[in-house]
């Protein structure tokens, strides 16, 4: 399934001695670095490879292992796009891994439809095309992640054709724009082009934003910023709480799904950070600055991290750390560094390599993948956190 996030409500030692407020912690001497960080992200991305890895040479991977009778032979993309993110974030901490993040972007062509969704613009289907399956529906967050990738891939090596990638995805994102004045809170990108769902989510709109202010910078091209802003604009409007936080989505009739993810505040707070490179504005970074605190709080002082899947807390911290690259300190650095800590120490299978995050005894590709990318984006230099996202 595309949305099967697994919980548990367990709060480690190391996590609960973060409750002091982060701009307590800001003016602290910076963290040791975590020289287990690389050894940590080999290990647990080669467990990916041994259990997930299709065994038919073309880069995809299984959904969760132990499999069950009723997978599919492929993960869909949202897991894949996140193993190919792992790859890129290991290969910038050991270019060892070269060939293996070439192999995933490879793998990662097999879900591109070149005939296109409902607007007949291409972009990523949720699942392989022909030969290895039949597509499927295309999600605009699913995109807006293979995006984002392409450009810290263009950022970190000026891969021109990745860049060319971004912006052919963005092209298939702007008009995914709700043009119709007559639904309730008008406006918004919706999460997918599939008839079963006319949601509007803080996971279309937020990521579309970071990907058009990333396009902007680097092209200087003005409707990336118009269009980013419209997104931001928008989402703020609908889907913020009186906090600074973000809620998950409305539909149609104004509907509000208040769910609290982590990702979907992390998101905000790296594109508040861009608007404000890319404005000089303050107020964007003050808007950053408010919800990452906002958020902290929520997650990590009142204990609620655990209870957030890790492919959304490895969203949530990247963001965190694009903050920190701007505005300095190491509160963020070191509650992600204490959460690594905690599900190496807790989560982790030993005998096998792989991340458990439920009682079942199973364990997502999403996951494995999201696990490595924390341990890899640990082990970079702070001068590398402007490219995250």
């Amino acid at each position: 399934m595309r949305r099967s996030p697994s919980r548990r409500l367990v709060l480690g030692a190391g996590l609960a001695a973060l409750a002091a407020a982060p701009a307590a912690n800001a003016a602290a001497a910076p963290a040791p670095h975590h020289a287990r960080s690389p050894a940590r992200a080999r290990a647990t991305y080669d467990a990916l490879k041994t259990y997930f890895d299709a065994a038919d040479g073309s880069g995809l991977v299984r959904e969760q292992y132990p499999a069950a009778a009723d997978d599919h032979p492929y993960s869909y993309e949202w897991p894949h796009s996140q193993v190919h993110v792992a790859a890129l974030d290991l290969a910038l901490v050991d270019p060892r891994y070269e060939p293996e993040l070439a192999r995933r972007a490879r793998a990662q062509e097999h879900f591109w439809n070149g005939a296109g969704g409902t607007t007949g613009l291409p972009g990523y289907a949720s699942y392989p095309v022909a030969p290895h399956g039949a597509g499927g529906d295309m999600f605009y967050d699913d995109n807006e992640w293979v995006g984002l990738a392409k450009v810290q891939r263009y950022l970190q090596t000026g891969d021109r054709a990745a860049l060319a990638r971004a912006e052919e995805i963005f092209a298939l994102v702007d008009p995914g724009w709700d043009t119709d004045p007559g639904h309730a809170a008008a406006g918004g990108v919706f999460w997918t082009q599939a008839a079963w769902s006319r949601d509007r989510n803080t996971v279309s709109n937020m990521p579309g934003a970071q990907l058009g202010l990333r396009l902007h910078r680097i092209t200087g091209r003005a409707r990336y910023l118009r269009s980013a802003r419209r997104f931001y604009d928008w989402t703020n409007r609908h889907l913020m709480t009186p906090e600074g936080l973000y809620w998950d989505h409305l539909d149609l009739t104004g509907t509000v799904d208040r769910t609290v993810w982590s990702y979907n505040q992390g998101v905000p707070v790296g594109v508040g950070v861009l608007l404000y490179e890319a404005t000089r504005d303050r107020g964007h970074l003050d808007s950053a600055r408010r919800t990452a605190e906002a958020a902290y709080t929520y997650y990590v002082t009142e204990g609620r991290l655990l209870s957030q899947p890790v492919f959304f807390n490895s969203i949530f911290f990247k963001n965190l750390l694009l903050l920190e690259s701007v505005t300095g300190g190491q509160a963020y650095h070191r509650a992600m560094a204490d959460y690594a800590d905690h599900i190496w120490s807790q989560q982790r299978d030993s005998a096998t390599g792989l991340m458990r995050f439920n009682d079942q005894g199973t364990t997502q590709a999403i996951e494995q993948a999201a696990a490595a990318q924390v341990f890899a984006v640990l082990a970079w230099p702070r001068s590398n956190w402007p490219t995250l996202y």
